[in-house]
């Protein structure tokens, strides 16, 4: 994986754990760069996932497989809101 490759992996890696961090309910207190984490995790399980089920590779934009890594990173920001901020409340 080059550079470009790596720039790409987080773009989307921070689009995808913003719009999860839209789509899950509540305010979530968590720092950027985990957030940013959470979206890279979720790109890659949710292209995984779309992949298993055969909706990865279709005509123009994949929105079933954009669809099912949003909702992955919902989960995973909520996740990791419930963590952090049992860790930072000590």
């Amino acid at each position: 994986m080059g550079i470009g490759g790596v720039i790409s992996a987080v773009i989307v890696g921070l689009v995808i754990g913003y719009l999860g961090k839209l789509v899950a309910p509540g305010r979530q207190n968590i720092p950027v760069w985990l957030t940013l984490v959470v979206g890279i995790v979720a790109a890659f399980i949710g292209t995984f996932v779309a992949r298993a089920i055969g909706v990865a590779d279709t005509k123009g934009i994949d929105w079933i497989e954009i669809i099912i890594q949003v909702v992955i990173a919902a989960i995973g920001v909520s996740l990791a809101a419930g963590f952090y901020g049992k860790r930072s409340v000590r």
